[in-house]
């Protein structure tokens, strides 16, 4: 679905232009000739959608104009859930109750927190690595990039190991509620999920759990404010959805960068000092969640275009992450690239993601494992990619390899 196209006329959800995944030359035509486009939906209304960088970030650090309470952050206000219960999440949130809660739930995802768990990560990745590795093939996604960022998750929240299979069940059915035009299909799995969490609230709390996510959450206190239950409980069921979706689509995706191109992963591979700039990159070209919704709370101007209040404004963060005026040679896998002001994070400001230092090291400590222990990595058969125009991500990717010496421990 490229030749010839009017730009002025295309609607980028209109999943035609994703059978291949993000559509980026159309991306690219868009900030070329309508960086700030007036996209045309299929009930008659329309919307704004940003595709430069500066314009995305512009917005992203302006909540005050550009609102995540007001309307929420898909396209339809009640996507998932009603929007009375989904207002109870950070990312539906904007100041002053955004700076509460993120105060207080940034104190336990600072970078040195986070790094404590490197030893009992990079076990989980060897000991998912370990069931598979002698077959010579697998699915990457099935035995890798799922039950790693989900079993890390889960162990955060001081979860029994035997009840992760249920957070697989309840985590997929939520990703199909983003892709349903129906409203408000999230109901079953959010309900099922909550009373779980709610029980593993009152046992951790009864148990005094020692250091488990629910207690740190519980504990934590900011001038004097604490979390409650239903706060805790409405942020965990988040982490359980968005962080180990997040994580799961990047890692799939950035092996299938890798796959398609070969020198750079054997470059990681004899040197894996290269990884983190790789993860960066791999991010960068990625950018799993490809789109959030504002809402604008009064008429504005955006590089020359006039904006109504109450008008929904699509951030486009796939289209910012491949921009040729920020990115030299942009559609370049460069793993080389080092400074790297990708939006796989968002586009900046206050929603920046929480998790940000988590997933960076969960990617990483994955690529280390895999490249390390499966040698001669070819695809296997078709990858089969999610049909979403929201998240980019892969149903499954099969490989071949041939299993490196164990390493010891």
């Amino acid at each position: 679905m490229q030749a010839q196209i009017d730009v002025a006329s295309v609607d980028v959800f209109d999943m035609r232009w994703w059978s291949d995944g993000p559509p980026h030359a159309l991306f690219a035509d868009l900030r070329r000739e309508r960086p700030i486009h007036r996209n045309p939906l299929p009930d008659g209304s329309s919307c704004w959608a940003l595709l430069r960088h500066a314009d995305i970030a512009a917005a992203s650090r302006d909540p005050g104009t550009f609102s995540s309470a007001r309307g929420g952050i898909f396209l339809n206000p009640d996507q998932m859930l009603p929007l009375e219960v989904l207002g109870n999440l950070l990312l539906y949130m904007d100041p002053p109750q955004h700076t509460r809660f993120k105060q207080i739930l940034q104190r336990v995802f600072t970078p040195r927190a986070t790094a404590t768990l490197e030893p009992n990560i990079r076990a989980r990745v060897t000991r998912t690595i370990d069931k598979f590795v002698e077959d010579g093939e697998c699915d990457l996604v099935d035995d890798l990039a799922v039950p790693v960022p989900l079993g890390v998750l889960t162990e955060l929240m001081g979860v029994l190991e035997v009840d992760i299979h249920h957070f697989h069940t309840w985590t997929q059915e939520l990703e199909v509620t983003t892709r349903d035009p129906e409203p408000n299909t999230a109901g079953p799995a959010f309900s099922k999920m909550s009373a779980y969490l709610h029980e593993q609230i009152e046992r951790q709390t009864a148990e005094q759990v020692a250091d488990s996510l629910v207690m740190r959450l519980r504990n934590a206190v900011v001038d004097g404010d604490k979390l409650n239950d239903l706060e805790i409980l409405t942020f965990l069921g988040l982490l359980a959805f968005a962080g180990n979706d997040t994580t799961r689509n990047t890692m799939s995706t950035g092996m299938l960068a890798l796959l398609e191109h070969p020198e750079a992963l054997e470059e990681l591979r004899a040197n894996p000092a290269l990884i983190p700039d790789a993860v960066e990159e791999i991010l960068r070209w990625t950018t799993v969640i490809q789109w959030f919704k504002r809402t604008a709370t009064r008429d504005t101007e955006l590089a020359g275009e006039e904006i109504h209040e109450g008008d929904r404004v699509i951030l486009w963060y796939g289209s910012g992450s491949r921009d040729e005026n920020v990115f030299a040679h942009a559609d370049r896998f460069d793993i080389h690239r080092g400074h790297n002001e990708h939006m796989a994070f968002g586009g900046g400001g206050r929603h920046f993601c929480l998790g940000a230092s988590l997933a960076r090291l969960e990617l990483r400590l994955m690529l280390e494992e895999t490249l390390s222990r499966l040698q001669d990595l070819e695809l296997a058969g078709e990858v089969e990619r999610l049909p979403s125009n929201w998240a980019h991500g892969l149903v499954h990717l099969p490989v071949t390899f041939k299993p490196a010496d164990r390493r010891a421990g």
